[in-house]
């Protein structure tokens, strides 16, 4: 269902939107989760190194897709808040063509040097066979991960975050039984539980596509909005798209990096760091999906009222996410610090207790600093919805290069220990960074909408 979220309680829109996605994002983890629980209960902790060692490549791959998408739905969400069905159709289709080739060519790239990226990775020899396997079949099938993601963020473009979360529960489902299938019956090993994350992503497309035809009269794609004119016209709706789904991608990209420089330490401690590492991030990842939907929510919700002029409606939505992200940080704290033992015992099973205890480990020091991690979210989607890409890129590249630091200069210090400080200091740098653009940015908008204003009464 189609949601303008121009009009009515800024609060309740983004909290209404925020659920669906909450839910959503739960059943998505699951596909990663369920490889890891599945794998490490049935195939052991190499197997379970394994899939932990590469997973920061597997995220890296999501980032840079859903940093892609979500840029370019932002143009989508913008037509629709200017009230321009044309432009929505028009942008879809200029979404659909780029982000197809940009992922193909990604994915070639990928396949050729993976060989190279393991090495660099320091993925240990006892686990590199089922790590390239792994990684090499959701390279394949990324494609199928472009697919899902760029529906799901036109769709939430719209205001719509039930339809995507649908498809997405029942895919989750589906990628735990034929993981299980392969793994268990079939004994595929590793490698299977990679096959089940792409069949299961595949079927969530189709239902998708079918559901959107039916339901979405707004998205029938008409024969000449495929139609690519050599025009000035054309060229700058191109070009718009790409001004905010490149530097989106190169940031969400910038943090996948981050991600695979922490892992690359960590893999150089053996496969009981990586298999701790592996599942306090799962947790980790869990705990702060509130966090990430209200985020997503608030860029749809900003991108619409940006679109309609309505300015002072954007603060007001990021000043009452603010207080929310101080609740659920304390919440997710809490709960992590009192029960996150008990939920690492659920990825390794709790006989393993050195494991369990660097785990551990992680967690209480991450916790700490849940709210700047908050704060990254809101702040980096408030901007992208006014079409600030500049700014979130900048925020990440300080982000990226405070984590990259900090991970080897205390991994010399402090061992293993040392690298989980990384992700939390690189969070403080980055939320300052946002913080400050995002309220430079208010006077900007602010002082256009004075300026429409007296234009106006001009008039």
């Amino acid at each position: 269902m189609i949601n303008d979220m121009t009009k009515g309680d800024p609060l309740k829109l983004i909290l209404l939107f925020s659920v669906p996605l909450l839910i959503g994002n739960v059943f998505q983890q699951l596909y990663n989760i369920a490889d890891i629980v599945i794998v490490g209960r049935t195939l052991g902790m190499n197997a379970l190194a394994a899939v932990g060692a590469i997973s920061p490549i597997f995220f890296f791959l999501m980032f840079v897709v859903v940093g892609l998408t979500n840029g370019f739905a932002v143009i989508t969400g913008q037509r629709f808040g200017a009230k321009d069905p044309d432009g929505v159709r028009k942008s879809v289709t200029v979404s659909t063509v780029l982000s197809t080739v940009f992922t193909v060519v990604f994915s070639i790239l990928l396949a050729i040097l993976m060989n190279q990226i393991l090495a660099w990775m320091n993925v240990p020899k006892e686990i590199y066979k089922d790590a390239y396997w792994y990684i090499q079949i959701v390279v394949t099938g990324l494609i199928i991960v472009n697919l899902y993601n760029l529906l799901a963020s036109i769709v939430r473009a719209l205001g719509d975050s039930k339809t995507p979360l649908y498809f997405l529960i029942f895919a989750s489902i589906l990628n735990i039984f034929l993981a299980l299938l392969f793994i268990l019956q079939f004994h595929w090993g590793v490698p299977g539980s990679a096959i089940a994350v792409v069949i299961s992503q595949g079927v969530s497309v189709l239902m998708c596509i079918i559901y959107v035809k039916k339901k979405f009269p707004i998205l029938h794609l008409k024969k000449e909005d495929w139609t690519f004119a050599i025009s000035k016209k054309s060229l700058d709706f191109a070009i718009e798209h790409l001004k905010v789904g490149i530097p989106m991608s190169l940031q969400f990209s910038i943090l996948g990096i981050g991600i695979l420089i922490i892992q690359s330490v960590c893999n150089t401690f053996g496969p009981d760091v990586i298999a701790a590492f592996t599942a306090a991030l799962r947790i980790e990842q869990i705990a702060t999906l509130p966090m990430i939907s209200f985020g997503v929510a608030l860029a749809a919700y900003t991108a619409q009222n940006y679109g309609a002029n309505n300015f002072s409606r954007i603060k007001t939505g990021v000043n009452r996410s603010s207080l929310i992200n101080i609740s659920l940080s304390i919440i997710m704290a809490f709960l992590i610090h009192f029960y996150g033992s008990n939920i690492v015992g659920i990825f390794i099973g709790k006989g393993e207790t050195h494991i369990i205890a660097i785990a551990k480990s992680y967690l209480w020091i991450s916790t700490i600093f849940y709210f700047f991690l908050g704060q990254i979210f809101i702040f980096r989607n408030a901007l992208q919805g006014m079409g600030e890409a500049f700014l979130p890129l900048s925020a990440s590249i300080a982000e990226l290069l405070v984590r990259s630091f900090a991970a080897v200069y205390l991994a010399v210090k402090f061992s293993y220990f040392g690298v989980f400080y990384a992700g939390p200091i690189a969070w403080v740098s980055a939320g300052l960074i946002l913080a400050i653009g995002y309220y430079t940015n208010l006077l900007k908008i602010a002082k256009k909408a004075r300026n429409n204003y007296n234009l106006q009464k001009r008039q």
